[in-house]
């Protein structure tokens, strides 16, 4: 297969990102007109418990096998990455046969005990059969972003996607009228039928152009792999605990929010509601083009492994910066624009524009949320991933207090979980970014961050503007798609102007690569 550039890679997984969150947004579009933010909020109450489940089942190990694969590539060994990969689906088969079966025996009790509305069981008992699917999804994955061919991976999530927006319609509607909970449950069936779609397609592509055979003499490489399992082990666990760390959290959130609504007051039908809006609406937009930051990520580790591989210290540094300008650029417009058209964009989105309040009330602090995933990339690559997992789990930590803290008044409701999301972003990127610091002398090209800021603010004028006189008589969807390209198009001519974006990085860019040579 062919071995993609850092900036190839990354933008061919863009442009996948970015068409899978165009889907994922008309996705939770159509869902959300169709089971209202009550349901919103069940499959929301739902979601972490996946997700911690999928966190164990995976064991961090598309982390370390990307990382693993991209030192073997480096020196050519075939043979290590076969044994990389026999171990890796040893252990998520063996680790999603135990947890799938012990999900589908302990959500009764979770549904009845921990969370306040029991008609989460549903929505919980409907995703179990999605974890062996992500765990062998996820050494595919790994694979794929190893030996830096992003394509295969990019594809994949489009599939996954397109088969869950043509589903989920379907099964919310048929399911409805037996209650919101059996259409949260629908919901949840047509993600595991889009997962398996993209499974499928992965395991297609490895077949038709696999270098390796990890069936042949499978057990005999599995036998010899105990060095590789401590080798993954040793970036996988202190990833695991990373996300783990996230996933607990994220399966707490729900809970102590409810909790302290309750206290506050809040009854559990708003409450499940105000939830709904906050999880549901809000953050979703603020972290829409969050596919930057992940494409950034997944592209870091084995570009930045091979660097340190062959000891270029100097490349590391080069590639880190260009990623957190990548970020700079991409999420700072994302937050204007989520910020002065929030209204509108709930509105038409999810028929919600009360939730632009808790937009605008965190839409300046989450510009630091678009810088986490470059650094905690190079922190994993380079064996710091124990310090990223310290990092992530006192941001987890202060996030749950301050919730508990402020959500339980009156004064703040909901708002108090909204400012824990805040406070938790904040300072989990700082001490990423400390860290990074730290460990490799690196320092910030501040030139750039200061370009960055003037356009930002400039553009965010001028969207001001925009948003309070311009094309007051059209309707709201036609006006605010023309306010919003408005705005993009003077930023980025802000942008290349500023020479934030150079020839050299723009002909990395598949689409428009000719025109720039």
């Amino acid at each position: 297969m062919t071995k993609q550039t850092f900036l190839k890679g990354t933008f061919v997984l863009m442009l996948a990102g970015l068409i899978t969150k165009i889907l994922g947004v008309i996705n939770k579009m159509i869902l959300a007109r169709v089971i209202g933010a009550e349901g919103m909020g069940l499959f929301n109450m739902a979601f972490p418990t996946l997700m911690l489940t999928v966190t164990l089942t995976q064991l961090g190990l598309p982390v370390a096998i990307s990382k693993l694969v991209a030192e073997a590539e480096a020196h050519n060994d075939r043979k290590k990455i076969k044994r990389i990969l026999t171990v890796s689906f040893f252990v998520v088969g063996t680790l999603s046969i135990i947890l799938t079966l012990a999900m589908i025996a302990i959500t009764p009790v979770l549904a009845k005990t921990v969370f306040t509305d029991e008609r989460t069981l549903y929505p919980l008992i409907a995703i179990a059969p999605i974890v062996p699917i992500v765990a062998v999804s996820s050494v595919l994955r790994g694979y794929f972003q190893g030996i830096q061919n992003m394509k295969p991976y990019a594809t994949a999530q489009v599939i996954e996607q397109i088969v869950r927006i043509t589903l989920v319609y379907l099964l919310a509607s048929a399911l409805l009228p037996l209650g919101i909970e059996y259409a949260a449950a629908g919901a949840m069936i047509s993600g595991v039928i889009g997962e398996l779609a993209s499974l499928l397609y992965m395991l297609a592509m490895f077949k038709a152009k696999k270098r390796v055979k990890v069936r042949q003499n499978f057990f005999t490489h599995l036998a010899g792999g105990r060095r590789t399992l401590f080798q993954l082990m040793h970036v996988a666990l202190p990833t695991t605990g990373s996300r783990l760390i996230g996933s607990i959290s994220n399966f707490f959130e729900p809970i102590v929010v409810s909790q302290s609504l309750m206290i506050a007051g809040v009854s559990v039908t708003m409450a499940t509601k105000q939830y709904g809006m906050l999880t549901g609406f809000a953050i979703p937009l603020l972290v829409l083009p969050s596919f930057i930051t992940h494409s950034l990520h997944v592209s870091l580790i084995p570009t930045i492994s091979e660097a340190a591989a062959k000891n270029h210290i100097g490349t590391i540094h080069y590639r880190l910066n260009q990623a957190l300008k990548i970020a700079m650029i991409a999420g700072g417009i994302s937050i204007v624009i989520s910020y002065v058209f929030a209204e509108p964009i709930l509105d038409l989105m999810y028929d919600s524009p009360e939730s632009a309040v808790f937009v605008n009330m965190m839409g300046p602090f989450f510009f630091l949320f678009y810088f986490q995933g470059p650094l905690q990339a190079v922190l994993q690559a380079l064996n710091l991933a124990s310090a990223a997992m310290i990092n992530s789990l006192v941001g987890a930590v202060v996030k749950i207090l301050t919730m508990l803290a402020l959500a339980s008044r009156p004064e703040f409701g909901i708002m108090g979980a909204a400012i824990g999301v805040v406070v938790s972003v904040i300072l989990v990127t700082l001490l990423h970014l400390v860290t990074v610091i730290k460990s490799i002398g690196f320092s910030l090209k501040i030139m750039d961050y200061i370009k960055g800021i003037s356009a930002l603010l400039l553009a965010g004028v001028f969207a001001e503007i925009c948003q309070r006189y311009l094309l007051t008589s059209w309707t709201m969807l036609p006006r605010t798609l023309t306010l919003i390209s408005l705005v993009v198009i003077v930023y980025m001519t802000l942008a290349v102007s500023l020479r934030l974006i150079n020839r050299e990085e723009l002909s990395h860019i598949p689409i428009i690569k000719r025109w720039i040579k």
